[in-house]
């Protein structure tokens, strides 16, 4: 019998896949646990409708990205960090400090596990890699300074 499957099932198929199976497991395990469909005209024409959806989700986030990686490409953020009389830091600057720099400066919003650098110490200017989509990145300038 053929079917649709509606989600991965390992040693069956992938989610999306069209898989002939033994009439009993498709009517037994696979369709009362909707795991899988059976594979007729509209429940096909109805994932390629899903598929094709998800692809231009897909690609406009990608454009959204590159818009977003050409406005934070060199460009400078300036984080105020508490320093004691002898010049040294109270704690560090990490990439929570930097995404809402970001925001709040700039108006991105970026997930602070996509923010690449070393947790600073140290009053001065830091590098930080902001990965913002597959293959899109852009260079930000940290610069911290005493408040």
């Amino acid at each position: 019998m053929k079917v649709l499957l509606e989600q991965d099932i390992k040693g069956t198929g992938k989610k999306g896949e069209i898989v002939d199976v033994a009439e009993g497991y498709a009517r037994n395990f696979l369709l009362p646990r909707k795991m899988a469909s059976p594979a007729d005209a509209a429940s096909i024409n109805a994932m390629n409708i899903q598929k094709s959806a998800a692809q231009h989700r897909k690609f406009q986030a990608g454009i959204a990205a590159r818009d977003a990686a050409k406005a934070l490409d060199r460009a400078q953020v300036t984080i105020q960090a508490n320093v004691g009389e002898n010049g040294k830091m109270f704690g560090t600057v990490g990439n929570k400090e930097v995404a809402a720099a970001l925001k709040v400066q700039k108006g991105v919003d970026v997930d602070k596990k996509n923010i690449r650098m070393d947790p600073v110490r140290a009053i001065g200017e830091y590098s930080a890699r902001i990965a913002l989509f597959e293959g899109v990145s852009a260079v930000v300038t940290v610069r911290v300074i005493a408040k």
